[in-house]
């Protein structure tokens, strides 16, 4: 192995290792409150579903939840990376690519690494870039090829700081209290058409927002 090769694995080695330290360390001293998991439970005891959650909602689920072998879409730039590096550490198999722009490869990758297999796929249908809190059709299109349903969550916190990024990125406080709120899980069936699959579409991201708004509302946040 070339010295700039041998370097440039021990950077994202670094990064993901530390990465995921930081993540723990910062929610093993916080409260986290689980609501509404009865309506997903036997789901995750399977494996079979598509996790569903803004961008912006990434990182308490990405705790609570590693080691959960899941196969996570992750934009292929290079801030991509560094979020790929530390999901990797935390127990998951990352697919690089976006779920709208340039993505058909990884939704296929995906839909073969999950289609006959009891694990779970993880996506943010805003992301990578936007537009927020908007839902992009390939996690649809994931739910039809699969037949897994999509499971919504989302998170917020008492004490959180917003970044003025497109997300608008919330990182929650040392020692706060955290609330993480399930939605209803959505099915696509496999023989709908288009027009069904953007009603699905929309009934997620409706969805999606009511669950961001009843976890923000509770602590007093509106986040525009």
């Amino acid at each position: 192995m070339k010295l700039r090769d041998f370097l440039n694995y021990v950077k994202w080695m670094f990064v993901g290792v530390t990465g995921k330290l930081v993540i723990d360390i910062l929610f093993f001293t916080t409260r986290i409150e689980i609501k509404k998991f009865n309506k997903v439970r036997s789901f995750f005891s399977s494996k079979r579903f598509i996790l569903a959650f803004w961008h912006s909602r990434i990182l308490l689920v990405s705790y609570l939840y590693k080691n959960l072998n899941g196969v996570v879409l992750v934009s292929s730039s290079k801030d991509g990376e560094f979020i790929a590096r530390i999901l990797q550490k935390q127990g998951h198999e990352t697919i690089r690519g976006s779920s709208s722009r340039g993505g058909l490869r990884a939704i296929a990758k995906m839909i073969n690494l999950l289609r006959g297999k009891n694990r779970p796929g993880v996506i943010t249908p805003d992301g990578p870039r936007g537009p927020r809190f908007k839902v992009q059709p390939g996690i649809i299109a994931l739910a039809k090829k699969t037949g897994y349903p999509i499971i919504p969550v989302s998170y917020s916190a008492k004490k959180i700081k917003i970044f003025r990024s497109w997300d608008r990125f919330i990182l929650p406080y040392p020692f706060t209290k955290c609330r993480l709120l399930f939605g209803k899980p959505l099915h696509v069936p496999a023989d709908v058409g288009k027009t069904e699959e953007n009603m699905a579409r929309i009934s997620l991201e409706k969805e999606l927002n009511r669950i961001n708004r009843e976890a923000d509302g509770y602590f007093n946040h509106l986040i525009l």
